[in-house]
């Protein structure tokens, strides 16, 4: 019985990171519940952010997490996610990170530095695939378009709860400007803006995704999310807008979905 249940164990826990630009969190993720199994980690980002220095941060963070009672078998896969396009295990876009990353075959890179098979994926397609599985989005059929606000504007496309990769809707121009530089989390900060003002950028964008894609739900995440109610009964879209679920976790229980899928684990 004990070997079945270590066996259970390892097949429906793994390791989740979630790399951004002030934070590397990690935990150990529960697939079946959708949730972490004790406490998630944090570590400051190195500044510079350079492939090496986050490598060496991503690997104290499993070392520590590997550490614990609850932790999965030292070999099982780790999925990471990076605030970047990621094609084939590539980094395509470095928007707000070290432009060092661009070109880096990253899964690679953390494979061979966590001894361990890695897999990356954008962070806001792992907030995504959590909000689809465990969720806002959970059972919504159609499309579900998840928009993170922070330091840009994340964006993950999920159709029939299943991700379309790398959709980077913050990009969008808008007015001639690039969406994420009038309507993310930190340009309400850096311009000052109260909520009000800011709801008026806000309902510009997200109308404006609203008429590409027509989608059955927008699920609103990032920090900004907790605060909410100060923004969202002010939008005006004919799609319902709900704040995300999972918050901080999101990014951490997406990335160990990703692995799961691409290695064929717990479901």
């Amino acid at each position: 019985m004990a070997k079945k249940d270590e066996k259970s164990k390892q097949n429906t826990q793994l390791i989740g990171i979630d790399v951004g630009g002030t934070g590397i969190k990690g935990g150990i993720v529960d697939l079946k519940k959708g949730k972490l199994v004790g406490d998630r980690l944090r570590i400051p980002t190195p500044q510079p952010s350079t492939p090496a220095s986050v490598a060496e941060v991503v690997a104290q963070v499993v070392a520590e997490l590997s550490a614990r009672p609850d932790a999965p078998a030292p070999d099982s896969p780790v999925g990471v996610t990076f605030p970047g396009i990621i094609q084939h295990g590539v980094v395509h876009s470095a928007a707000n990170v070290d432009k060092s990353w661009l070109e880096l075959d990253i899964d690679a890179m953390l494979t061979a530095r966590l001894g361990r098979p890695v897999e990356v994926i954008n962070d806001a397609d792992a907030a995504g695939l959590a909000e689809a599985r465990y969720g806002a989005g959970k059972g919504v059929a159609g499309t579900v378009l998840v928009i993170t606000l922070g330091t840009g504007i994340g964006s993950a496309f999920i159709f029939d709860g299943k991700l379309v990769p790398n959709a980077e809707l913050g990009h969008l121009e808008i007015d001639g400007f690039d969406a994420e530089s009038k309507a993310s989390a930190v340009a309400r900060e850096r311009d000052g803006l109260s909520w009000e003002q800011y709801s008026v950028l806000l309902q510009r964008y997200l109308s404006h995704v609203e008429f590409l894609f027509s989608p059955e739900l927008f699920i609103i995440g990032g920090g900004i999310s907790k605060r909410a109610d100060e923004y969202l009964p002010r939008l005006r879209l004919r799609t319902p807008i709900v704040p995300a679920e999972l918050k901080n976790d999101a990014g951490i229980v997406g990335a160990a979905i990703e692995i799961a899928l691409q290695h064929s684990l717990a479901r």
